[in-house]
């Protein structure tokens, strides 16, 4: 484990914050986790994260210093050396048995993660990650714990601390275990050993966030004993995000249309966002030699821009489709200031939220929806005058809502442009984090 050991101020309560993915780590999470930080640090906390370690992130979405650039001075980072090994792709470190058959290999290990923490990939991670929470509150005693899953591991160091010390602690669910987001149905039963766990972890729990109204229901549902204690703590956008201004659409050289975010969701969806796409760009003028760009993650470790997706955009690219990359947090602003119109693709249902909505939202700019019609995200974008509605995954329908992007882009006064960003003030970061993390310090202080 390593990170400074002492805090600089002792005179401050002391907030040990279990956040795997913290920055410097490419994920669209840390965005939340970094903000989390801040906020308590603001509120009066001396913060100390336990993450893994930034090497071990290499292997999967890569790093973003420029993520790390917004965390306080003040707080201290703790890495535990843990890692993915089935994310290595040096030969040179695979076991005989690896080796001979990987997938067999995979297989007994995601088996022997379980034996630890009802977890395939991150099980085996919990007597790690209990030593070292037990461990820094040993040196550092914590007056409050607040951990962020996924992974779900995260929890058997927050129950050990709280069996052996009765530190009290916070569980940030963000998409919540027992129901499955995607598909909208429960992950597993009350009485299975995840079952087990997530009851007996959430009923100590000083409170439970969650990122939608849709999830919090749910827990209050399956857990009623702790129905008061389980909030929605949206994930909102960072200031840092939104650009300062919008171009001045030109459709003579060109609309430009743009995507942000990890590209995980289904080939089929995006094969219907693509088709659309091509049939409203070759029926109408507007969009005749406009290009649509794509910003963002494709695939995790040997998969990296080396999948279904990145072909299918290659492929596109003769009807002005491009795929331009991942994007550093310190140029997401730049990247949304260079577009006309967003595109907003994603998974899931009722219970499905993705922290780009919110940028999405505060950008002024109009929205494409690519996702099903009763879709959180779709509660979110309701109050937009500038967004098109959701549509599914129909390619015809698509198509119109592109047309419709267009012509908004081109209309759409600088009044509407900035009453948009006004009504997605509420959905700032700080606004979501600040009322929970005062509500919590006041019942720990």
């Amino acid at each position: 484990m390593t990170g400074p050991r002492r805090r600089p101020d002792r005179g401050r309560p002391h907030a040990v914050y279990l956040a795997i993915g913290f920055p410097p780590a490419a994920k669209s999470s840390a965005y939340r986790m970094r903000e989390t930080a801040n906020r308590l640090y603001a509120q009066g906390w001396d913060v100390t994260v336990l993450t893994i370690r930034r090497e071990s992130w290499e292997r999967e979405f890569g790093l973003d210093h420029s993520l790390s650039a917004g965390v306080h001075p003040a707080i201290r980072i703790v890495e535990v050396p843990l890692e993915r090994a089935e994310l290595d792709t040096e030969v040179r470190h695979f076991s005989r048995a690896r080796s001979l058959d990987p997938a067999a290999w995979a297989t007994r290990a995601r088996h022997e993660h379980l034996t630890t923490f009802p977890e395939p990939s991150f099980g085996g991670w919990a007597p790690a990650l209990t030593e070292a929470v037990l461990r820094l509150h040993s040196s550092d005693p914590a007056d409050l714990l607040v951990t962020t899953c996924a992974p779900y591991v995260t929890l058997a160091p927050t129950w050990a601390l709280w069996e052996k010390h009765r530190v009290p602690y916070v569980v940030d669910f963000r998409d919540g275990w027992s129901i499955d987001v995607v598909n909208g149905v429960e992950a597993f039963p009350p009485g299975s050993i995840a079952g087990r766990w997530e009851s007996r972890v959430l009923g100590a729990a000083l409170e439970v966030w969650t990122v939608n109204d849709p999830i919090a229901r749910h827990y209050r549902e399956r857990h009623p004993a702790i129905a008061g204690r389980v909030h929605v703590v949206r994930n909102g956008y960072d200031d840092d995000s939104v650009p300062t201004g919008a171009r001045t659409p030109d459709p003579v050289a060109g609309l430009r249309f743009g995507y942000l975010g990890t590209i995980t969701f289904p080939v089929p969806l995006l094969a219907a966002v693509l088709a659309g796409w091509r049939t409203a760009r070759a029926a109408d003028p507007l969009l005749g030699n406009a290009t649509f760009e794509l910003r963002g993650h494709i695939g995790a470790g040997a998969a990296r821009e080396d999948n279904a997706y990145a072909e299918m955009l290659r492929a596109a690219a003769g009807d002005g489709v491009r795929f331009g990359g991942p994007v550093p947090k310190a140029g997401v602003a730049a990247v949304y200031g260079g577009w006309d119109a967003l595109v907003f693709i994603v998974t899931g249902g009722r219970y499905m939220t993705s922290g780009k909505v919110y940028e999405a939202y505060a950008s002024g700019l109009p929205v494409v929806s690519a996702h099903e019609v009763e879709h959180d995200a779709s509660d979110v974008l309701a109050g937009s005058p500038l967004w098109t509605g959701a549509v599914g995954a129909d390619a015809d329908r698509l198509a119109t809502s592109f047309r419709t992007a267009a012509r908004l882009a081109v209309t759409a006064t600088p009044e509407q442009r900035a009453a948009t960003r006004a009504g997605a003030t509420r959905f700032a970061r700080a606004a979501q984090l600040d009322p929970a993390i005062r509500r919590v310090t006041g019942a720990v202080t």
